[in-house]
């Protein structure tokens, strides 16, 4: 063979290699170029004053559960009545699948919604109406030490629009709850049957 025509291999090769991988990358679906985005970023992000940024793409994390507390079960005056669709970020949710612990930097954001109708062709119940909220607890050791369980919460409020930054919540306001009924470290894992069924089983 000519060393021309070896050339020509080898290059006939490097471009179909080329070729395959775009087929690939463009087969792959829209949610999986958008989670590749997302593991390469940093789950949250702080002003300089020390504030949480409003959080972004965590709607394409997993998702852990949504407790839902209603007025008509509470005499008109549940302390949670929306639905409460909470996520845990990537890295923390594969952690806690190989060790059933929540690591340090675990980040749950927890998005309001209202109750809109509460009859479906399936019946009545209580059904999503729109987005009203949100608000996002996490857990870190250096940021947040003289925090119990060094857990911090945070509300960007409760209605739109949203803040687009929020300070820490006072301990009393959240942290004192879940550490008085919360199952494990601060979260109400007794609620998510996801991270209970992701837990390592012993």
């Amino acid at each position: 063979m000519s060393g021309l025509n070896r050339v020509w291999v080898v290059s006939g090769a490097t471009a179909a290699g080329v070729l395959a991988f775009f087929l690939w990358s463009a087969a792959r679906p829209a949610s999986a170029h958008a989670a590749d985005k997302m593991i390469d970023k940093a789950a949250v992000k702080f002003t300089e004053d020390g504030k949480l940024k409003k959080p972004t793409g965590y709607r394409m994390w997993p998702f852990i559960g949504t407790p839902i507390t209603p007025n008509d079960m509470n005499d008109g005056e549940a302390a949670f009545p929306e639905f409460h669709i909470v996520y845990m970020d990537p890295d923390s949710f594969a952690h806690y699948e190989k060790t059933g612990e929540y690591r340090d930097g675990t980040v749950l954001v927890k998005e309001l919604t209202s109750v809109g109708s509460k009859e479906a062709t399936s019946g009545k119940g209580y059904f999503m109406g729109e987005y009203i909220g949100l608000e996002v607890s996490m857990k870190d050791s250096k940021r947040f030490k003289d925090e119990p369980g060094n857990w911090a919460y945070f509300s960007f409020g409760h209605k739109y629009p949203l803040k687009e930054s929020a300070p820490k919540a006072a301990t009393a306001s959240c942290n004192e709850c879940h550490q008085q009924n919360a199952k494990k470290d601060y979260v109400f894992t007794q609620y998510y049957p996801v991270l209970r069924d992701a837990a390592p089983k012993k």
